[in-house]
């Protein structure tokens, strides 16, 4: 199975008598698991009391379901293995529920296994019951209910491989209470049959080759790649592709890193706030490939004047994402890896055969957006600092080997945009859901699946507030995060859309952690009172030694508020519903082209 780490060999124990808690274990130990994050409570007694006799499986107590969650994503993004993490009934279950969301937005491989109440008091609304496969139905992959012991270990083997297969995701296994008391015999399924899941990786052949035609074709071309290309593990064969066709690349904010920041053919990010160059090139293409991504509304704006003039070939593993939002005029369904192959096969075919696209032409203009229209800010006031300045320095000392995990608004925006990423796997964020709080407890999980990488939590004062107390477990763990806090006093992005589109009436967005001349709370302090170092820049001239010294701590994490400029923006910037070529260099300014052409 894919996905996760070859595990104990199940043979060992085929047909002991155990209990079904410890036949929960044995199957994690069996499937390769090697942490879980989560909080017991009354009906997880059982299998927490069995994961104590595990030698191989690594037990981190979080300090909230959701930091559990988080964590499991965050170990499933830096590794690409799955994530696990565990919850008792009722409100344990029902805080995972937002990690659960997060995931399956963004295509993230977790097992969340929660424990039920008793088979016999399922439906009567007993003490912490909450119907959690239900709710999370709508969010999941697949979403099971275990009351038969027998069936534990079949169903996380299937859990695992759904999880990690085709389109990755979550799924949720709940077990009641009595399932995981009663003595069961160990079974691991030498076969599974999933009737009805059969995912698709190879792409038709013939599809593909219409790709390719188009590609040495057209004049205008633009690969448009998303986070699947990333969950296919597809880097190396989509820079084989850039270098071959010689097409401009925008890779999502999924994608960052996906082909690197330094390759002559990307434009960076396209979308609300992407680069000017890759959000216009996608305007004016008149062929877009799509890899592995699927016409987000943040990338389209509004749909009807998205690329009015552009074929697409959409890719992706999924094929219920084809024509979803954009109809496709090449529709392929196959693993990202596999599609990109084939289309280099086919395009050096095509080479051979004399036909070559001649993109000059369409260079020319490309750069003469990139060159006009770079990405760059404002300077703050004297004295303050700029946010972006601060998040740009902190990419160019920890360098493109290091992890960077933000939380949302616009801090996770100005690190999409002046942190270079080189490599896959470097950049891990929230996107479809867009959840505050994610960056804490997910550096901590991308952090224990990457022990040896630096891991930055880029996080802004809203969002850190939100999940910090995963800061405790950090500590207890031994999992030495660095948290970058941008610290603007502010839910920062509704308080730009406050200034730009609500006249300035910053309803609920003062977060007043200067207040009365008192800090609330005191970051420093508060990082000192979980075990952390604590340190505070307020000065632009101080941005370096401070970044040095959190740099230099690694035995426990580090907390450094950034005290910035308030009134700092995202630009670019697409107001939302309006057509990309309304795209806003800066504040009134959109750039001046002819769009005619």
């Amino acid at each position: 199975m894919s996905g996760h780490r070859h595990g104990q060999d199940p043979a060992d124990r085929q047909g002991e008598s155990m209990t079904g808690a410890q036949s929960l274990v044995r199957s994690l130990e069996s499937i390769g698991v090697d942490v879980v994050f989560g909080i017991p409570g009354g009906t997880m007694l059982p299998l927490y009391d069995a994961l104590m006799d595990s030698t191989s499986i690594r037990q981190i107590l979080t300090r909230h379901e959701q930091g559990a969650g988080h964590a499991a994503e965050g170990y499933a993004k830096a590794t690409g293995r799955v994530g696990v993490c565990l919850a008792t009934s009722g409100p344990g279950a029902t805080n995972l529920v937002t990690p659960i969301a997060d995931a399956y937005m963004d295509s993230v491989p977790v097992v969340a296994i929660t424990a039920q109440v008793s088979s016999n008091l399922i439906g009567t609304d007993g003490f912490q019951e909450a119907d959690i496969s239900g709710i999370t139905f709508p969010i999941t992959k697949h979403s099971y209910l275990v009351t038969d012991p027998t069936e534990i270990s079949r169903t996380i083997a299937e859990a695992f491989h759904i999880a990690s297969t085709g389109r990755p995701g979550p799924v949720l296994v709940d077990v009641s209470k009595d399932a995981l008391q009663a003595q069961t015999s160990f079974t691991w399924p030498n076969k599974l049959e999933l009737s009805g899941y059969r995912p698709v990786a190879r792409p038709h052949g013939k599809q593909v080759r219409e790709a390719a035609r188009l590609l040495v074709t057209s004049r205008r071309p633009v690969l448009y790649v998303g986070g699947g290309v990333m969950k296919a593990q597809a880097s190396a064969e989509l820079r084989v592709l850039a270098d071959l066709t010689g097409a401009p690349v925008v890779t999502t904010l999924m994608a960052r890193g996906a082909l690197p920041d330094s390759h002559p053919g990307n434009l960076g990010m396209p979308g609300m706030h992407g680069t000017v160059a890759a959000v216009t090139a996608l305007q004016k293409a008149d062929l877009i490939v799509s890899l592995g991504a699927r016409f987000d509304d943040r990338v389209t704006g509004k749909l009807s004047t998205f690329a009015p003039n552009a074929v697409i070939v959409h890719a992706d593993i999924d094929p219920a994402e084809i024509s979803k939002n954009r109809v496709a005029d090449v529709p392929i369904v196959g693993d990202a890896k596999e599609v990109i192959s084939e289309l280099v096969a086919d395009i050096t075919a095509e080479h051979a055969a004399g036909q070559r696209a001649d993109l000059a032409a369409w260079w020319a203009q490309v750069d003469s957006w990139r060159t006009t229209y770079p990405l760059g800010y404002a300077e703050p006031p004297e004295g303050e600092i700029a946010p972006q300045a601060v998040i740009a320095r902190l990419g160019q000392v920890a360098g493109p080997e290091s992890v960077y995990v933000s939380g949302v608004g616009q801090h996770q925006m100005w690190s999409a945009q002046f942190i270079n990423y080189e490599h896959p796997n470097r950049w891990i964020t929230s996107g479809g859901l867009g959840t505050m709080g994610f960056a804490v407890p997910a550096a901590m999980g991308a952090k224990v699946g990457q022990p040896d990488r630096t891991v930055w939590a880029i996080d802004g004062d809203g969002c850190f507030q939100m999940t910090n107390q995963e800061l405790a477990t950090c500590v207890i763990n031994n999992i030495p995060i660095k948290v970058a806090v941008i610290n603007n006093s502010s839910l920062g992005m509704v308080r730009q859309w406050q200034t730009l589109f609500y006249d300035e009436r910053y309803s609920g967005t003062d977060l007043h952690t200067s207040h009365g001349g008192r800090r609330i709370p005191d970051f420093v302090k508060l990082a000192e009172a979980y075990g952390c170092v604590g340190l505070r820049c307020e000065n632009p001239k101080d941005v370096d030694e401070t970044i040095a010294k959190a740099m230099s701590v690694n035995d426990v994490p580090v907390v450094v508020d950034f005290v910035v400029h308030r009134d700092a923006m995202v630009w670019p910037m697409v107001p939302a519903g309006v057509s990309n070529d309304d795209i806003q260099y800066v504040r009134g300014v959109s750039p001046s082209w002819d769009r005619e052409d």
